[in-house]
């Protein structure tokens, strides 16, 4: 059985020089905030960092105490399970079969037999896909 959650991304764009991720991940982690998930990828001469924050509220406190700049995104679904072939599918099934559209899919399988996958859809469309997928509160 999948577990699945609806999780929120936020991301901040820092200038593009070594050591700027660590500071912004180590400025999160002084705080005691875990990330599910980070990404980062040039932007212009910049470079953004994005996170999905186990506890936004947390996150927003900790962002807010240390003056980073981070800007909310959207909101999207955690799925974690045992990996299997037709993980995902199975999930891209029920959010199509509700006729709602995927804007995005991060998809992992870090080993030991587990999967994992954030799926991202139109801040319209967050409420059916969360029914579709019967998502629960963290």
């Amino acid at each position: 059985m999948d577990t699945i959650r609806k999780v929120e991304y936020f991301s901040i764009v820092v200038p593009d020089t070594p050591g700027q991720t660590f500071r912004v991940l180590q400025t999160l982690v002084g705080a005691g905030v875990n990330l599910i998930a980070c990404n980062g990828f040039p932007r212009g001469g910049n470079a953004q960092i994005d996170v999905v924050p186990d506890d936004p509220e947390m996150f927003n406190d900790a962002v807010k105490k240390a003056g980073l700049a981070f800007e909310s995104q959207k909101s999207g679904f955690l799925i974690q399970g045992e990996d299997r072939p037709g993980a995902l599918a199975g999930h891209l099934d029920k959010i199509a079969s509700a006729e709602i559209n995927v804007t995005a899919i991060e998809a992992l399988s870090p080993g030991g037999g587990r999967w994992a996958a954030i799926i991202w859809v139109k801040s319209a469309d967050l409420d059916r896909a969360g029914r579709a997928l019967q998502a629960r509160a963290k």
